[in-house]
């Protein structure tokens, strides 16, 4: 078998890839270096954004901020004018009301002053004696002690005894003058009693038998859904006893089916104005008294 050998040489190769090395050492340097570039330009603007968003966003706010502190203080405003002016009626008000009530109360002070006069002296001229000796000669009793005052003893005993001979008839004269008119004011009652027990008349005493003609009411009226009526009896209490105001109702229940009623086509004038005015004096709604009038206008009567 053959043999070849051959020899290649490889120098050229290697200078080419040792340029090719170099080559490669220079590109890594450069991308190296871009890298570094890139990444600080990178970083500067990151930087430069973020200052400017958080610029942006701080004026934003600030912005908003501003906006809506404006329109709260002009809202406070309009409400402190608004309030100013509630507060000066209020005031205006206030002023005229107390100057109001400053004017009644002086028209029924003076109004109740006459009034309290003019009753205090119809009063005292009711039982005048009796007024006299409470405001005047009480007042003159609980006094005495002023008016009867001593004499300072700086004479001699004569004159001393002398003039406590006077005080004492003073004393005594003016005691009865006292015991005189309470003498006098009790005569005076008793006589005032006597002639009062003349003049009243005890009813309770006098039994008196006579005629006596007393109006009585009746009506009739259903009361459920059976349809049946009922009679009622109305008419005035005011001086009969109890066996009396029986004796009304049974006459009345027994003489009723007697009775005759016939249809009244027109109410007189006074009852229509009596239930005007009970209805016009009802607390009930105005629709109820309107409904009232109405079933009372359009309801035909029988009377007796």
């Amino acid at each position: 078998m053959a043999t070849f050998n051959y020899t290649v040489d490889t120098q050229p190769m290697a200078n080419e890839l040792s340029s090719v090395s170099q080559h490669v050492n220079v590109t890594t340097g450069a991308v190296v270096a871009m890298q570094t570039a890139v990444i600080a330009a990178e970083g500067k603007a990151a930087d430069h954004v973020c200052n400017n968003v958080n610029k942006g966003f701080y004026s934003l706010i600030r912005s908003q901020i501003s906006q809506k502190l404006a329109k709260l203080q002009s809202e406070v405003d309009s409400n402190i004018m608004q309030l100013v002016q509630q507060k000066n009626a209020l005031t205006g008000i206030k002023n005229r009301m107390q100057r109001d009530y400053n004017m009644i109360a002086r028209r029924y002070i003076k109004l109740f002053n006459g009034l309290n006069v003019n009753l205090k002296n119809r009063v005292f001229e009711l039982d005048k004696p009796t007024i006299d000796f409470a405001c005047k000669e009480i007042d003159k009793v609980s006094n005495r002690t002023k008016y009867l005052t001593a004499t300072i003893p700086i004479s001699q005993l004569e004159s001393i005894s002398i003039s406590q001979k006077i005080i004492a008839s003073n004393v005594k004269l003016r005691g009865l003058n006292a015991i005189n008119s309470m003498k006098s004011f009790i005569h005076e009652m008793n006589v005032q009693k006597n002639l009062t027990d003349q003049i009243l008349i005890n009813d309770n005493s006098i039994i008196k038998v006579g005629k006596c003609y007393i109006p009585v009411a009746i009506y009739e009226c259903n009361r459920d859904r059976t349809e049946h009526k009922n009679i009622e009896i109305v008419f005035s209490d005011g001086d009969l006893t109890s066996a009396a105001k029986s004796d009304i109702k049974n006459a009345t229940y027994t003489n009723f089916p007697q009775l005759t009623w016939s249809l009244n086509t027109s109410l007189s004038q006074e009852i229509n104005t009596e239930f005007n005015k009970l209805v016009s004096a009802s607390s009930k709604s105005a629709r109820i008294k309107d409904l009232t009038l109405q079933l009372f206008n359009s309801t035909n009567y029988q009377s007796l």
